[in-house]
């Protein structure tokens, strides 16, 4: 699809649909934003609803960004998030596409399977394969 920017040039736009993004032909390689899928995003809210059925966190956001997709957990209002989960596919190959980072931006976790990535968060939480 085009469309016209104020100066009359042609822009290149994505459609999105029921959290699906077509891209657009100029770009039909790369995907246009990076997002959790339905079982990573279950994963993360698992653990998410335990600590706040604990009290422990109260809000969180969601970005979905080009490079990257980020869940950020906050204890309360503030400006600066508790814990970010990152889901960096470009890195999949390397020390793994997921990451939890702290308040400092220390990063806590990294690793290839996003449920033993997050149990940094939940630490008495088993795994089962």
């Amino acid at each position: 699809m085009q469309g016209r920017t104020p100066n009359n040039k042609t822009a290149n736009l994505s459609l999105v649909h029921a959290g699906e993004v077509l891209p657009s032909p100029a770009s039909s390689k790369l995907p246009a934003i990076v997002a959790f899928d339905r079982k990573e995003l279950q994963l993360i809210l698992n653990v998410y609803g335990r600590k706040v059925a604990l009290g422990e966190w109260r809000d969180y956001a969601m970005d979905f960004l080009r490079e990257r997709a980020v869940f950020s957990i906050y204890a309360r209002v503030s400006e600066r998030p508790l814990f970010i989960i990152e889901k960096t596919p470009r890195l999949r190959n390397r020390q793994g596409q997921y990451a939890v980072t702290n308040q400092q931006g220390r990063i806590l976790k990294r690793g290839h399977d996003l449920a033993l990535v997050l149990r940094v968060l939940d630490p008495q939480l088993a795994v089962v394969g």
